[in-house]
């Protein structure tokens, strides 16, 4: 497929972009989640600076990556360790 042009609106902003057909979707979901983030820092912390609101969001949204992989890992490790106990009690039967 090719590239579609699209306008993502970021706090009061146009942003215009080439994107693949296929990320459409996740590009345009990605704007809405950033501007929820920017409406509930407004409302929650009263801020009306648009840096200090996307420093804000960036912020939290690197915190919810850093969670996010953390959690990967846990579950990464864990399927490993399942594998090796599998593999143990298959050659034992």
């Amino acid at each position: 497929m090719g590239k579609l042009s699209v306008k993502i609106k970021i706090g009061d902003r146009e942003y215009p972009m080439k994107v693949d057909a296929e990320d459409e979707a996740k590009i345009r979901k990605a704007g809405k989640l950033i501007n929820e983030k920017i409406k509930v820092f407004r409302g929650q912390f009263g801020i009306d600076d648009w840096q200090d609101l996307l420093a804000m969001v960036t912020f939290d949204s690197v915190v919810e990556q850093i969670d996010v992989s953390n959690k990967y890992l846990k579950v990464s490790t864990l399927s490993q360790k399942l594998d090796k106990i599998n593999k143990q009690i298959a050659t034992e039967i």
